[in-house]
């Protein structure tokens, strides 16, 4: 049997994966500083609030519209009105997800082979989505010098002829930075000088840190076609209820076009639309909670840190994550490997998120607090030697 070239993926297990499947199914201690799922992380959930919608009785009926319920459009426009940014419910389409959204706007700006840019450290499920549209993902390297920064000629250079797109994460993940006035501006000018559309993912954007935020990049004109995501899995905590959008800033025949992509599928559950505007109306209490998680892991870290020079944490605005640089002694894969078997510390390899092979560490703010202490712990005796006790912290 012949498969498509598409899905011809290296399925080979890793021995970091081999051996934290085996030490989960012998129940070993461990502690996880990769959660990402807010169901898994010990937050409180109101049953009543974010299942009673799901039972409207209009729910039942079925009368599709590819841009989705205009209650729920409206919902997203109201969202954006507390952000500072005017979108009209017409300039919003509904997604089950951000990763169905790229889908969309992938088929609407690109033909097989057709390039988007996307940074550098960055998700790697974009790598995954555009492979199974057949696009081909062109990376641009974000550097970092008291802050991540863009690098405008660097970005310059890597536009062609089958250059679509630029994808923006605002703030990114995993670095956690938001992209300023102007790096957008910039961005913009590019996109203008060579037509090309400009995507926009904020999925993580109601998670700045204390003292730290970002406009929406709904805010302002749109001099270029700019399409923005998001949804209810980080802005709500809810990623089982698959519910996302795009905002479309961009000539009619663009969103006439996504309709058509929207219509041929017909993926949004009408439940979950009319669920959709009770949840971003009820969001205040999960941010509330992840916030506060945040902010006591990220004191936690630095508390840890302080005091030595190995391990130093990186400026991070926004998001779940905490970026760390380790001395440079092992491969991303060995310091992965080394962590979970000496210290029972579950970490991605670095290179999953697209750093270089050495000297960095990713952990997740959204973890446990106790998980978070004993992990970070066990990191710093990792590189440290003996790390004095969690008592004196």
């Amino acid at each position: 049997m012949r498969w498509s070239a598409r899905t011809q993926w290296d399925l080979t297990e890793t021995p970091w994966a081999r051996h934290l499947a085996r030490l989960r199914a012998e129940g070993a201690q461990l502690w996880d500083l990769t959660a990402s799922n807010p169901t898994h992380c010990g937050f409180r959930y109101d049953l009543e609030s974010i299942l009673s919608p799901l039972y409207a009785p209009a729910a039942i009926q079925y009368d599709p519209d590819p841009r989705g319920l205009p209650l729920a459009r409206e919902a997203v426009s109201l969202y954006y009105r507390e952000h500072g940014a005017e979108v009209d419910a017409e300039q919003i389409l509904l997604t089950t997800s951000t990763s169905e959204a790229y889908s969309f706007l992938f088929r609407l700006l690109c033909d097989p082979g057709d390039q988007v840019l996307i940074a550098q450290p960055g998700y790697p499920l974009f790598d995954f989505l555009a492979r199974l549209d057949d696009v081909q993902l062109v990376p641009y390297e974000l550097f970092y010098d008291h802050g991540w920064q863009l690098d405008p000629e660097a970005l310059r250079h890597r536009i062609t002829a089958r250059t679509r797109a630029i994808v923006v994460v605002h703030p990114n993940n995993p670095t956690g930075h938001f992209t300023p006035p102007g790096e957008r501006a910039v961005l913009e000018q590019l996109c203008r000088q060579h037509s090309l559309a400009l995507i926009v993912d904020e999925v993580f954007l109601d998670y700045g840190h204390p003292g730290r935020s970002g406009n929406s990049f709904a805010t302002g004109e749109h001099p270029v076609p700019t399409f923005v995501l998001s949804g209810l899995s980080k802005i709500a905590a809810l990623p089982q209820m698959k519910a996302a959008w795009i905002a479309c800033f961009a000539q009619a025949e663009a969103m006439q076009r996504l309709e058509v992509i929207s219509d041929t599928f017909l993926s949004t559950s009408t439940p979950i639309q009319w669920a959709l505007p009770a949840w971003l109306q009820g969001r205040a209490s999960l941010q509330t909670q992840i916030k506060e998680r945040l902010e006591q892991n990220l004191a936690t870290l630095d508390a840890f840190i302080q005091g030595q020079s190995l391990v130093t944490r990186l400026t991070v605005d926004a998001g779940w994550y905490a970026l760390l640089r380790i001395p440079q002694v092992q491969s991303d894969e060995e310091v992965a490997l080394d962590l979970l078997l000496r210290k029972g510390v579950i970490v991605h390899p670095a290179g999953f998120f697209g750093f270089d092979s050495r000297g960095w560490l990713v952990v997740s703010l959204l973890a446990r607090p106790w998980d978070f202490r004993n992990g970070i712990e066990s990191v710093l005796e990792q590189f440290c030697g003996q790390y004095r006790g969690m008592s004196e912290i």
